[in-house]
């Protein structure tokens, strides 16, 4: 399998780093198209794979071609590789709000997966929802299954919609959190905590609450309850969380989020 990804930025070296280290790929057989020399540099001293600033030489022998750019650029890679990719060929998109009719129109290509993954794919812990055309063959789809999959978890939709509502939630979602976990290390250091110990709490705090919503199976809001005794600090912590209604702060941000997704991928909403 001959891979080339279109754009060397955090989320390319992160698709090519797990990609290398699962050994799903040799690095002479990936080609990175990347426009900054020092980024090229960069990726070939690091990781032994072709570089080029030419977008129709790395896709000329690749089997898929992953377009890893921001969507801001994406004009200028439709203008130079309108055309140029064969049918047998496989794309795959992981650029936030693209539709795949934008895609198609403008590489003049139909085999296309388009998929939205998140930051934590850098670490191989990411979260990817992804969709294919009707021209992705079955044996493509496994590809694209096995290569989103180094990422972290992954999940496969019919219905290209839910990219976008994937987006809000899940790709968006580390933020949120990470916001949160800002707040409350700040909240602790105005406690009084060393600032140290306040993100160390904080942090493993946040970490043992997921993983414990994960390796028990109880669904979240029982294991609300069951930590908050009637009359409790929890209960009071919560009891302001209620009052400043955080669960309708959460469904507004996730809805803007959404609502943007869709006017990047031209909706008019």
């Amino acid at each position: 399998m001959k891979i080339s990804i279109i754009g060397g930025g955090t989320m390319g070296e992160a698709i090519l780093s797990a990609l290398l280290k699962k050994r799903l790929v040799l690095p002479e057989n990936v080609m990175v198209k990347e426009v900054i020399e020092s980024r090229r540099e960069h990726l070939a001293k690091m990781h032994g794979i072709g570089v080029t600033s030419s977008g129709t030489e790395a896709v000329r022998l690749a089997d898929i071609i992953i377009l890893a750019v921001k969507p801001q650029t994406l004009p200028e890679v439709l203008t130079e590789l309108s055309g140029q990719i064969e049918n047998k060929q496989l794309v795959i998109s992981i650029m936030a709000g693209v539709k795949i009719e934008t895609l198609r129109n403008g590489l003049r290509h139909d085999r296309i997966v388009r998929s939205m993954p998140n930051t934590p794919a850098q670490i191989g812990e990411g979260m990817t929802i992804w969709t294919a055309t009707s021209h992705v063959t079955d044996l493509q789809k496994k590809s694209a299954k096995t290569i989103l999959g180094v990422m972290g978890e992954e999940i496969y939709v019919d219905d290209e919609r839910m990219i976008d509502m994937a987006t809000a939630v899940s790709g968006s979602g580390p933020a949120y959190f990470f916001l949160f976990l800002e707040a409350l290390i700040d909240a602790a250091v105005s406690v009084g905590l060393p600032p140290d110990m306040a993100k160390r709490m904080a942090l493993q705090t946040m970490l043992g609450a997921g993983l414990l919503v994960e390796k028990s199976g109880t669904d979240p809001a029982e294991l609300r309850r069951m930590v908050t005794s009637p009359g409790g600090t929890t209960a009071e912590a919560l009891r302001v969380f209620e009052e400043r209604k955080f669960n309708a702060v959460v469904a507004e941000a996730v809805n803007a989020a959404y609502k943007k997704a869709r006017i990047l991928g031209g909706e008019r909403v």
